[in-house]
């Protein structure tokens, strides 16, 4: 997949919102978010899961809308509009202040107002801005916000693994990238084993850009094994990209990127005989499931089992098994296969927003409380601290919610003499 990483700085821009939960109206906290990008750079995002809470220092990964509960939210579109028209892509508070019909805005009020606005699409939730300026914001958002497509990826490349024989170029991997052009970094044992990365035409290539399709050339004398190839860019995360957390925690749309480092990885797999198998896996929300697909571009076929149903891919085939995950469960599990082949894949199925809680139920906003004092937008919009306990919401503060973990799947490869395996984590008490 690849893209932006980060790890949540926490709630930086903020002030109070009031949730109606359908059991009383609550106060939380409303505004933006910071994350640092591996590598280097800021972000800022806004919460589009108003019922879940963040996990301290959780680590995001930059998500297709499909792999998110965007992907079957109508309203998608109208959340990036409000984006690309609200702060902080638009900090001449005066302007918006004016265009919008409120009165004096300021960076605290704008966040408050847009993330409401993001709330009312996202979660569709019954929520106002406590400042009344904020309020007016986003009800300004909200009438006039407008479907707008999906921005590109930061990077990717597709498909993130592929296979074949010693003596072939093995490929294409396409590059999709919203930057200008791409780094591409060889294998690094690439000297030795002579095996490089080229265009179509078998030139060796140091740079990309999108719609490039890039091939690993492997020497014909090239022992069993595998190599990765990289791409790398400095660039601004266009906004609208949803970032979802590597264990559960609140989703987030990116709002604003400074140049930030951002990458992605392929791998190649090749063999002289036998069954050579290329993996990949990715959320699935549509099914409910992780898609592992695998291909054979050996010369013989394989059989693996899943849940008691056989499946065998012929040699030059492919096939995509879904493994069921339950919503909010947590997914690691390790694929291996000959000649020392083996993937890991790991995160958590989120694909629903958690709605609102039905009356006595302990769930939704109730559990975004901290354990401790958490910060309250005074009225001048400052950050004040909280001693009252349980009324206020805490969006932006850690919380030690577990990750519901499922129980072990197996999936055995009887052909080719390959092992997929799939375990689950113990339940998550730390978003570490």
């Amino acid at each position: 997949m690849g893209g932006a990483t980060a790890v949540l700085d926490g709630l930086k821009t903020y002030g109070t919102a009031q949730l109606n939960t359908g059991k009383g109206k609550q106060d939380l906290l409303a505004g933006l978010f910071e994350m640092t990008v591996d590598g280097g750079g800021k972000l800022k995002t806004y919460c589009i899961d108003i019922h879940n809470p963040t996990q301290d220092r959780a680590k995001y990964l930059e998500t297709p809308w499909d792999q998110s509960s965007l992907g079957a939210n109508q309203d998608a579109g109208k959340i990036r509009w409000i984006l690309q028209h609200s702060y902080p892509q638009v900090d001449d508070f005066a302007a918006l202040a004016k265009e919008a019909g409120t009165g004096p805005l300021n960076e605290k009020t704008a966040a408050v107002g847009t993330q409401v606005a993001i709330w009312r699409f996202s979660d569709k939730a019954d929520v106002t801005a406590k400042d009344a300026n904020a309020e007016k914001l986003a009800d300004w958002l909200e009438k006039n916000a407008q479907d707008v497509a999906e921005p590109k990826a930061s990077v990717a490349l597709s498909p993130a693994a592929v296979s074949g024989k010693a003596g072939e170029r093995l490929g294409p991997i396409t590059v999709h990238t919203d930057a200008g052009q791409v780094s591409v970094a060889a294998p690094a044992d690439a000297a030795a084993s002579g095996v490089q990365v080229t265009d179509k035409d078998g030139k060796a290539v140091t740079e990309a850009a999108n719609g490039s399709e890039l091939y690993f050339a492997v020497p014909e004398d090239t022992a069993d094994g595998s190599a990765s190839l990289s791409v790398q860019a400095s660039t601004s995360v266009p906004v609208g990209r949803v970032f979802a957390g590597l264990t559960k925690s609140q989703t987030m749309i990116l709002a604003g990127s400074s140049e930030s480092t951002v990458s992605a990885t392929a791998t190649a797999t090749w063999a002289k005989k036998g069954a050579v198998p290329a993996v990949t896996a990715e959320k699935n929300c549509a099914k409910g499931g992780v898609d592992i697909t695998a291909s054979n571009t050996g010369d013989e076929a394989f059989t693996f089992e899943l849940a008691g149903t056989e499946h065998t891919i012929p040699a030059g085939e492919t096939r995509t098994v879904t493994v069921p995950v339950g919503e909010d469960e947590a997914y690691d599990f390790t694929i291996t296969g000959p000649g020392g082949f083996e993937k890991n894949f790991k995160g958590v199925l989120d694909c629903e927003t958690a709605g609102t809680p039905a009356p006595g139920d302990n769930g939704g906003t109730d559990t975004q409380t901290g354990a401790g004092p958490s910060p309250v937008a005074t009225d001048s919009g400052s950050a004040g601290t909280s001693t009252g306990g349980g009324d206020l919401a805490a969006t932006g503060g850690s919380s030690a919610t577990p990750v519901i973990a499922g129980v072990a799947i197996a999936l055995v490869v009887v052909g080719g003499g390959a092992v997929f395996m799939l375990r689950r984590k113990k339940p998550q008490t730390s978003g570490e």
